[in-house]
């Protein structure tokens, strides 16, 4: 099963001083390919609230710095999904250049309602989730 890819460049206002990527971008750059996978697997998350009131959330991250970015690389974030419960969805997710990765974490994301409280993950939203899998 293959993961969803986002391809990116790094721009100078990623960068400190150094030209070496800011740590905390890499957490932007994941975040740009778990909205891209979710819009590759049919999942509006505009509608969704709209419609249902549900927001995804991130609650846990766990992250390995590996190697750094630099000004002008060429970058992709890979998104795969490792598990999807109740209220809760579990991605594996890293920043590559070329077939080098620089920068891997687990995120752990949860479905809110508008009270801010735990919701469960949308039947239509976990069945994007379990035909993705199923095909990747």
């Amino acid at each position: 099963m293959s993961a969803h890819r986002f391809d990116l460049r790094v721009y100078y206002e990623d960068t400190d001083l150094a030209g070496i990527v800011y740590y905390a971008n890499y957490l932007k750059f994941i975040e740009r390919g778990r909205s891209e996978y979710l819009r590759d697997l049919g999942v509006d998350q505009g509608a969704l609230k709209v419609e249902t009131g549900i927001v995804f959330a991130v609650r846990r991250v766990e992250a390995d710095y590996l190697i750094p970015a630099k000004f002008d690389d060429h970058l992709s974030v890979t998104t795969q999904l490792a598990e999807v419960s109740g209220a809760r969805i579990t991605l594996d997710q890293a920043v590559l250049r070329g077939a080098e990765t620089l920068f891997s974490a687990t995120v752990t994301i949860v479905c809110l309602s508008e009270t801010g409280r735990p919701a469960r993950v949308p039947a239509e939203v976990r069945a994007a989730f379990e035909a993705t899998a199923k095909t990747r």
